[in-house]
Parts: structure tokens; sequence; C-alpha cells
């Protein structure tokens, strides 16, 4: 059974960051896709940042520049830094296992998720 706990969230002013953390339990981590996703309410889920089992990472595009994932194989975790967040990233972010398929991530796994509120 995989589980996937996430840890790191909370409130902070605009213009601040933020680092989440999910700590994965199961066999052969290093071998998985891994994505973060947030959800509001009202709002459908939206993927923010996937990361392959290889590095590679993709984006969308509203937090290029400012997101950064990686993952530490070694301690079956996988991270999302939040830098210069904005009120619009205040979310419930989630982490996810998932596979590709034709070069797209698609999620198998998730995690319960934590809360990101960006406010003054």
């Amino acid at each position: 059974q995989v589980q996937l706990v996430e840890s790191g969230g909370g409130l902070v002013q605009p213009g601040g960051s933020l680092r989440l953390s999910c700590a994965a339990s199961g066999s052969f981590f290093s071998a998985y896709p891994m994505g973060w996703y947030r959800q509001t309410p009202g709002k459908e889920r939206e993927l923010v940042a996937t990361i392959t089992s290889g590095g590679s990472t993709n984006y969308r595009d509203s937090v290029k520049g400012r997101f950064t994932i990686s993952r530490d194989n070694a301690k079956n975790t996988v991270y999302l830094q939040m830098n210069s967040l904005k009120p619009e990233d205040t979310a419930v972010y989630l982490c996810s296992r998932g596979s590709d398929r034709n070069g797209n991530y698609y999620p198998n796994y998730w995690g319960q998720g934590t809360q990101v509120t960006v406010s003054s």
C-alpha cells in the first residue's frame, strides 16, 4: 500500500516562501514520477508540477520561475519549493505518485493535502 504524507503548509504573506514535503511509503520510490496538484473550493484540481524518475520537471505556466519541484530518493521524499507566493496560490496542495504514459503524467495515489494560505 502506498501512503503519501504532505507537510509544510501554512499561512504566509504575499511575496513569501514555503517548502512543502511529501513523504512516500512503498517500494521503488525512485522508479515513479511524482506530482503536486492544488485545489480550491469550486474549482477543478490543477496540476502544479511534476518530476520524472530521471529528474525532469514540468510546471504549469502560472508557477514557472517561482516554484521548484525536487526529489530525494534516499529519503523517499518529494518537495515543492514555493517562492514569491501570491494570494492566487492559496489552495490545498496534494502530492501524488503516478505513471508516465506517452509523456503525460497520470496520478495513481494521493496524499491528504496540506493547506497553503497566502494573505496579508
